[in-house]
């Protein structure tokens, strides 16, 4: 179809080359120089790559249509994306933190270091490219997944810039110690980065509401629509990966139409989905003059009688 968007899954595509790219670089960066600092940044770019293969996997299935047993889609799936990343970024710092302790205890000086600086720097260029690329695709398409992918090698652009500092430092004063413990800032970096993804993986399972801009525009459009005698109430938001759920009951003059309620709810619905691209809006049309109509403003119905 002309114009239409590429899919999400040729950016998760990118991700594997890049990584596999880095890796291929950083480890050749290592072998060169000996460095412990750039062997852990090698060992980062292999949890990059263990991420992008998870990413794109369960980008295939957020991409499923709704079905029968899951009716409103498996979008959610985004968020067992980022949060394997950030368990796997952790992983990976446990992992440098201990190659680090050990190369702390015993120093080695560091060989051919101007070409394993090179080598490295090519490698964190590499990563900043896709980087950019994945984390404007994320933010355009609203991927959780792509974003914590783009967040996870910017977090090593940052920690090869580290690295390479600490390696060059080593060359141009022969003090080796100052290898290790850049990796360790390096491990405790990435531990933080982890932590966050983690978290945002959470709230978005947990069900959070859309953020104060996506509840602005929704605010925007009802106040258009919400002239007397029409009124809203049980405003309720969340975000499931890419797609946003909105719900909301309109009030009208009991003595309306069905006809005519009917056609407010269809240019409400309208105007929400032109404001939030690919918002799900489901809305509940009520008799304003009926008590009954104030009594599930919660999410939870008070019990009572059958009416």
């Amino acid at each position: 179809m002309p114009g239409a968007l590429p899919p999400l899954s040729r950016f998760a595509w990118l991700s594997i080359a890049a990584a596999l790219a880095t890796i291929a670089l950083k480890l050749a960066a290592w072998r060169l120089t000996g460095s412990v600092g750039l062997l852990s940044d090698a060992l980062e770019s292999g949890v990059n790559l263990a991420a992008a293969v998870i990413t794109l996997l369960l980008l295939g299935v957020a991409s499923r249509p709704a079905d029968e047993s899951h009716a409103f889609g498996y979008s959610k799936a985004e968020y067992f994306a980022s949060g394997a990343e950030g368990a796997l970024i952790i992983v990976a710092a446990a992992g440098i933190a201990w190659t680090a302790v050990d190369r702390l205890l015993a120093p080695r000086p560091l060989e051919a270091a101007p070409l394993g600086l090179a080598v490295s720097v090519v490698a964190s260029a590499v990563n900043l490219a896709v980087a950019r690329v994945l984390l404007s695709a994320g933010r355009r398409r609203r991927s959780v997944a792509l974003e914590a992918d783009a967040h996870h090698l910017m977090t090593d652009v940052w920690t090869s810039a580290g690295v390479i500092v600490g390696v060059a430092a080593v060359w141009a004063t022969g003090f080796t110690v100052l290898d290790p413990l850049i990796a360790l800032a390096v491990a405790v970096n990435i531990v933080w980065t982890g932590v966050r993804i983690l978290r945002r993986s959470a709230y978005g399972l947990l069900d959070r509401a859309l953020d104060a801009d996506d509840q602005r525009a929704i605010g925007e459009v009802l106040d258009r629509h919400g002239r007397p005698p029409v009124q809203f109430h049980a405003i309720r938001t969340r975000q499931a990966g890419s797609r946003r759920f909105v719900s909301f009951h309109v009030l009208v003059p009991g003595e309306w139409t069905v006809r005519r309620g009917h056609e407010l709810l269809e240019r409400i619905e309208a105007d929400v989905r032109e404001a939030l691209p690919n918002a799900n809006v489901m809305t509940h049309l009520e008799a304003i003059e009926d008590p009954a109509s104030f009594e599930d403003v919660e999410l939870d119905r008070p019990g009572g009688p059958a009416r």
